[in-house]
């Protein structure tokens, strides 16, 4: 689901859409279902702006040209549009809106012109963090940095490929997704990946469900946070064992050398990446040829900013909490 003012239509407060490059590139890629909750709710284009408002222990959505209250109204929309969705993998939501804001949206202590006192989610985009917080769900603001979008993409591409497999619904495509899944697991959680193989191996011959529940939870408890540069390092690392009787000793200090200097913020982690990615499709290493890690997503998604990133392990998702 993506901000409908988001590259689709002229419905912000304004009249105005919001230019996304990374929406605009995505959106090939993927079935969109763009909303916008204000407009969904009854108001024009343009609009009065709508603010939120401490009142008492309660967050409400008032619109101080007009003093009107549309808390109940955007609430029983949320409530209403998020129990039919149906099956998604992530959100794209407009930073800042009182509707749609994921994370520091401005909040008043009065209708009145005054000034903010605190910063929360819009109230659709609280729903949202209810009901899908476990999934890719992000702002398009945040979405400009590189390895914000890195997380966002991979993330929602592991998920759509776990939505497939649970379609198919049989204990051998679960293992074909965790094995195909491992490296990318471990670097994003190595307990978790372990936890998952346990119990795909299912040594309790448990009802199939019973393991697709399971495994989607701890899925998801993997994919919670971005893998960061120790993790890369370790699996990368790790990853060069497959090649202990393909390399000459110059190969194996070269690499190496230019995984340290990502890990010291000197080099991006594609130049590590695609250094192994060379060796892979030279000596056919076919469970390395697999793995998502590798190829997580289209390739005509990976910008220059990516490309560029070097290593930097400040945590992004404090504020998502």
């Amino acid at each position: 689901m993506i901000s409908r003012c988001i590259e689709f239509e002229h419905v912000r407060y304004n009249g105005q859409i919001i230019s996304s490059d990374f929406v605009k590139g995505l959106l090939p890629h993927i079935d969109a279902v763009p909303v916008c909750p204000e407009v969904e709710i009854g108001l024009g284009v343009p609009r009065d702006t709508l603010r939120l408002v401490k009142q008492g222990d309660e967050i409400r959505l008032l619109q101080p040209a007009t003093k009107m209250d549309f808390t109940e109204k955007m609430n029983t929309f949320s409530d209403q549009f998020l129990s039919n969705l149906g099956e998604v993998d992530g959100f794209i939501l407009r930073s800042g809106s009182p509707s749609s804001g994921l994370t520091r949206v401005k909040i008043y202590g009065s209708i009145e012109r005054s000034p903010a006192i605190g910063r929360g989610s819009g109230l659709f985009a609280g729903k949202i963090k209810e009901k899908y917080g476990h999934l890719a769900v992000e702002e398009d603001l945040r979405l400009k940095h590189s390895r914000i979008r890195e997380h966002f993409l991979r993330k929602l591409y592991t998920l759509a490929g776990f939505r497939e497999t649970k379609k198919i619904k049989k204990m051998g495509a679960l293992v074909d997704f965790h094995t195909r899944n491992k490296v990318q697991l471990k670097a994003y959680n190595e307990a978790e990946m372990r936890k998952l193989g346990n119990i795909v191996a299912n040594h309790e011959k448990r009802d199939e469900q019973e393991v697709f529940n399971e495994f989607e939870t701890h899925l998801y408890s993997a994919l919670q946070r971005a893998p960061n540069c120790r993790t890369y390092t370790n699996v990368l690392k790790n990853s060069l064992g497959y090649f202990s009787d393909d390399l000459k000793s110059e190969e194996k200090q070269f690499f190496l050398h230019r995984l340290q200097n990502y890990r010291d913020g000197k080099t991006p982690l594609i130049v590590p990446v695609d250094i192994m990615k060379s060796w892979i499709i030279r000596t056919d290493k076919e469970y390395l040829a697999d793995q998502t890690f590798f190829n997580p997503y289209p390739e005509e998604l990976l910008d220059i900013d990516s490309i560029i990133e070097a290593c930097g392990d400040r945590d992004y998702w404090k504020t998502l909490k």
